[in-house]
C-alpha cells in the first residue's frame, strides 16, 4: 500500500483533525477539576489557536478555492467542501467556548471574588470614576471614523478590536429624512482590556472590560448623531507571507516588506458581538468581502485571547497551579564541558531546567579554550540570554555563526531584530536555504583541548527559547561524540555555504530532511513490517505533534496488517484512522493535553531486538519531510535509550487521566482508570521524578512489552541520565 492508492476514506482531513485537537484544549477549560485561572488560560489558548488557524489554514483554503482548480486533499475533499465543514465545526466550537465562559468560568470567578461587572451594575461613585478614566486615559488616543460617501470604509488592522456604532442624524435633512450612519472606533491596543475599578474598603475585585467602559462614553465623540447601538467586533486577515526567495536580493528586507502587509491581508473571519443590528452587520460583511459562513456572533468578550492578561496579572495563587521549579543538572565541579566529556547527557524539559543549555552556551562564550560557536535559531525570547551570550562570545574574539530563520511564523519581526543585533556585534548571520525553513535545533561548540580540537554538540526537539522551554515538553542531548560532532559540523557547512548546491554531505549518524529523512522513516517502518511477516519481534512507538504524510500513513497501515503493534502519541493533527478492521486494528493513537504543551518528537523501532531510538525536530508531515531542514539523531547509549523507552514513552502511554484515545472516525474519548486501577497523570509523574519523590509507576500490563526497568517496577534512573 502506498500513498498513490490510499483510499480517501482512510485519510482524515487535516483541518478537521486540527479542530478536534483544539476541542481537546477546550476540554481543559471546561474541566471543573482544574483551578479556575488555569481554565481561563486554556480559554485564551483556544482563542489564540483559532486565530492562527484562520490566519493561515483557512486563508490558504480560500485562496485555493478562488484559484478554481480541481485540487483535492488525500481525503478527497475540495477546498470548498473543506471550508464548509470547517465553518460548521468552528461555529460549534466557538459557541461551546463562550458557553464555558458564561455558564462556568465567569460565575466561578465571581464566587472567588473576581467580579466582571456590566455598566448597569456600576455604583454612582464607579460611574463617576469611569467617566474620568475615559476622558483622561482613553479619549485622547481614540480616532472616530465615519463611514459615508466622503469617508470610505477604513482598512481595519488584523485582529484589532473595534466598536461599530449605529448613528442617526439628530436633525432631518432638507427632505425631512434622518439617515442612519455607521461609525467605527478602534479599541486602543496599548490599553489594558480589563479595567480594575477602585476597591472600596478592601472589597472584592471589580473589573470592567475596556469595551464596556468605552461603550458608555464613546457616543459622545459624535455629538451631532443619536446613538442607536454599539457593538464590538474583530477582523481576522490572511497572515501568510509571500516572498519569492529566488528573486529576493536581500531576504531580510523582503520579509520586512511582507510583514508590513500582514495586517492588511484579505479578511477571512468576522467576530462580532451577539445581537448586532442587522444593518451594521451587513455593512461590515459587505465591506470586508465576507459571507455569512465567515461571521461568528459571540455572547461574551470578543477576543478571548486577551484573557491571558487576567491570568498573568491576577495575584491569586489559590486559583492557579503551584509554580513549577525545574530540577537543575548537577554539573561537574570543573564545569559543563567536563560533565559532557564523562558521558552524553539527556535533558527532559521542562522537568529539568533549560538553564543547563543556556549555561553551556554562556560557559562557551567565556571559556578561553573555545574557538567557535555555531547554532541554529528558529524561535527565541524577546530578551534572549542565548543571543546575549553569543554577542559576548563574539566580543571575546570567538568565531560565531548563527543561522537565523527569518520565516519562523509570527516570530519574523523578533528574528529580524536579533539578526541585526548579532550582525552589528560581528556575528556571521545567515538566513537559511532558498525555499526551505531551517527548523532543526542544533548547537556546535569547538574547543581546543591540548593539541586536539574537540566538538561539543547540543541537539534537541525544541526551540532555543527560555520561556517556551518552561511550558513545552522537549528532549535534548549534550554530547562530544566524534561522529555527532562531524555530522553537525557538516550540517553547518551546508547551511552557510552554497545553499542547495550539489548533493547533501554524507552523514555518519544524523538523518536530514529534505534529503534522506522521509525515505529513512519509510525504510524503518518497512523493516518492522518484514520482521512481523517473518514472525520476529516488531514494534513501533512514536511521539510527535502531527501525523499528516499520506505515504507514511499507508506504510503504517501495511505494518499493522503484517502484525506490527504500533503505538502513536500524537498531540495534535492525526490523519490516520486507527482500529479499522483489516487495516489498522494494531494501531493505537493517543493524545495528551495537560499543563505543559507536549512537543517532543521521539521514535522507537524494535529492529529485531537491536532497538533504535531517534529524537529530533520533525513531525511526520510533508512540510517537515520536504519543505524544511530537519535533523533526527539517534540515542545509542543503552542507559539513555532505556530512559526514553521505559520512562518517557512508557509513562505517556500509561496516562489514564489526561490522555485521549482516538476512535476510527477521528473523534477522541478521554481515558479513565479502570476499576481497581490507580489514576496516572504522566506530566505529574515526570514532575515527581524530577523532584526525586517516590511514586507508584504504571503496572506492566500498561506498558510496551520488553521495556525493562519500569516493567519490573524500577525507575530507569534519575533525570539527566548520562551514558556510562
Amino acid at each position: 500500500m502506498t500513498d498513490t492508492n490510499l483510499a480517501p476514506d482512510l485519510y482524515i482531513n487535516r483541518e478537521i483533525s486540527w479542530l478536534e485537537f483544539n476541542s481537546r484544549v477546550l476540554d481543559e477549560a471546561e474541566n471543573g477539576d482544574r483551578r479556575l485561572l488555569e481554565r481561563v488560560r486554556f480559554l485564551s489558548i483556544v482563542a489564540s489557536n483559532l486565530d492562527e488557524f484562520f490566519e493561515i489554514r483557512v486563508a490558504g483554503l480560500k485562496q485555493q478555492r478562488e484559484a478554481a482548480g480541481d485540487f483535492r486533499n488525500p481525503d478527497g475533499l475540495t477546498p470548498h467542501q473543506q471550508l464548509s465543514q470547517i465553518s460548521a465545526r468552528a461555529h460549534q466550537q466557538v459557541e461551546r467556548q463562550y458557553r464555558v465562559w458564561r455558564e462556568s468560568v465567569l460565575p466561578g470567578l465571581k464566587e472567588s471574588g473576581i467580579n466582571f461587572v456590566r455598566s448597569e451594575e456600576l455604583t454612582p461613585k464607579e460611574r463617576k470614576w469611569t467617566a474620568r478614566y475615559f476622558e483622561e486615559q482613553v479619549a485622547p488616543v481614540l480616532t472616530p471614523l465615519a463611514v459615508d460617501p466622503a469617508h470610505p470604509f477604513p482598512m481595519l488592522l488584523n485582529k484589532s478590536l473595534n466598536l461599530a456604532l449605529a448613528l442617526l442624524d439628530r436633525r432631518p435633512s432638507a427632505q425631512g429624512e434622518r439617515a442612519e450612519r455607521l461609525a467605527l472606533v478602534q479599541v486602543p491596543r496599548t490599553l489594558p482590556r480589563q479595567v480594575a475599578l477602585p476597591r472600596e474598603g478592601g472589597g472584592e475585585a471589580r473589573l470592567l472590560f475596556l469595551v464596556d467602559l468605552m461603550r458608555m462614553h464613546v457616543g459622545g465623540l459624535f455629538p451631532s448623531q443619536k446613538c442607536l447601538g454599539i457593538w464590538s467586533f474583530r477582523v481576522t486577515r490572511n497572515s501568510n507571507l509571500y516572498v519569492e526567495e529566488d528573486e529576493a536580493e536581500n531576504l531580510l528586507e523582503a520579509i520586512e516588506s511582507e510583514l508590513r502587509k500582514r495586517n492588511k491581508g484579505q479578511a477571512v473571519r468576522l467576530e462580532v458581538e451577539k445581537g448586532v443590528r442587522e444593518s451594521v452587520l451587513s455593512n461590515l460583511v459587505e465591506n470586508l468581502g465576507l459571507s455569512g459562513d465567515d461571521v461568528y456572533e459571540v455572547e461574551g468578550p470578543v477576543n478571548m485571547q486577551r484573557l491571558m492578561a487576567l491570568y498573568d496579572e491576577t495575584d491569586r495563587p489559590d486559583l492557579k497551579d503551584a509554580p513549577w521549579v525545574a530540577s537543575s543538572f548537577q554539573e561537574d565541579e570543573e564545569g559543563l564541558f567536563a560533565s559532557v566529556r564523562k558521558g552524553d547527557i539527556l535533558l527532559h524539559h521542562p522537568y529539568e531546567s533549560f538553564s543547563t543549555v543556556m549555561d553551556f552556551i554562556a560557559e562557551a562564550a567565556q571559556d578561553p579554550a573555545v574557538l567557535a560557536i555555531k547554532m541554529t535559531l528558529y524561535r527565541t525570547s524577546s530578551d534572549s540570554p542565548i543571543v546575549r551570550s553569543l554577542i559576548k562570545a563574539a566580543g571575546n574574539g570567538k568565531q560565531v555563526a548563527v543561522l537565523m530563520e527569518l520565516k519562523a511564523r509570527f516570530d519574523e519581526e523578533a528574528n529580524i531584530h536579533w539578526a541585526r543585533a548579532m550582525e552589528e556585534a560581528g556575528i556571521h548571520v545567515v538566513y537559511g536555504m532558498v525555499g526551505l525553513k531551517t527548523h532543526c535545533k542544533t548547537l556546535l561548540v569547538i574547543r581546543k583541548e591540548g593539541e586536539e580540537l574537540k566538538r561539543y554538540v547540543h541537539l534537541g526537539t525544541g526551540n532555543y527559547h527560555p520561556r517556551t522551554a518552561r511550558l513545552y515538553t522537549d528532549v535534548g542531548l549534550l554530547s562530544c561524540r566524534g561522529e555527532l560532532g562531524r555530522d553537525v559540523a557538516a550540517l553547518f557547512n551546508m547551511l552557510t555555504g552554497f545553499s542547495g548546491a550539489g548533493d547533501p554531505p554524507p552523514m555518519e549518524k544524523l538523518l536530514l530532511a529534505p534529503h534522506a529523512l522521509k525515505d529513512a522513516i519509510l525504510e524503518k517502518i518497512g523493516r518492522e513490517t518484514e520482521a512481523a511477516r517473518r514472525g520476529l519481534p516488531a514494534r513501533i512507538l512514536a511521539k510527535m505533534n502531527a501525523l499528516v504524510d499520506a505515504s507514511v500513513i499507508a506504510a503504517l497501515y501495511e505494518a499493522s496488517q503484517a502484525g506490527v503493534r504500533v503505538d502513536l502519541l500524537v498531540r495534535g493533527i492525526c490523519c490516520l484512522r486507527p482500529g479499522l478492521p483489516g487495516v489498522s486494528e494494531n494501531i493505537r493513537v493517543r493524545s495528551i493535553v495537560d499543563r505543559f504543551l507536549e512537543h517532543s518528537r521521539v521514535f522507537y523501532f524494535e529492529n529485531g531486538g537491536q532497538s533504535e531510538v531517534w529524537l529530533g525536530s520533525a513531525d511526520w508531515m510533508p512540510r517537515n519531510f520536504m519543505g524544511r531542514v530537519e535533523v533526527l539523531f539517534p540515542l545509542e547509549e543503552e542507559a539513555l535509550k532505556r530512559r526514553v523507552v521505559d520512562e518517557i514513552l512508557a509513562v505517556c502511554l500509561a496516562d489514564n487521566t489526561q490522555a485521549r484515545e482516538m476512535n476510527p472516525d477521528g473523534s477522541y474519548r478521554r481515558l479513565a482508570p479502570a476499576q481497581g486501577e490507580a489514576p496516572l497523570r504522566s506530566q505529574q509523574v515526570f514532575m515527581d521524578l524530577a523532584q526525586g519523590r517516590t511514586l507508584g509507576l504504571p503496572g506492566p500490563e500498561a506498558l510496551p512489552p520488553d521495556t525493562g526497568a519500569l516493567k519490573s517496577g524500577e525507575s530507569s534512573g534519575m533525570l539527566s541520565v548520562r551514558s556510562s
